[in-house]
């Protein structure tokens, strides 16, 4: 499915990052906390840390082929 998104889609609407997380950010209510989660995502790209459930474009080779 994501070789055929690949080769079907712009570069701008294909996905290339996956993120796999534990836990989102929540307020009391239950609402996700779309600051909190900019904010560690920066936090992350500072500090150049890569996390066990991400995935980006460039793991898998096989989408470049047949493109």
């Amino acid at each position: 499915m994501l070789r055929y998104a690949h080769q079907q889609l712009a570069p701008y609407k294909r996905v290339r990052r996956i993120d796999f997380l534990t836990e989102l950010p929540k307020t009391i209510s239950g609402k996700l906390r779309h600051v909190e989660q900019r904010r560690l995502e920066a936090d992350r790209r500072e500090r150049g840390v890569r996390e066990a459930g991400e995935f980006f474009e460039e793991d898998c080779p096989g989408l470049k082929s047949g493109g």
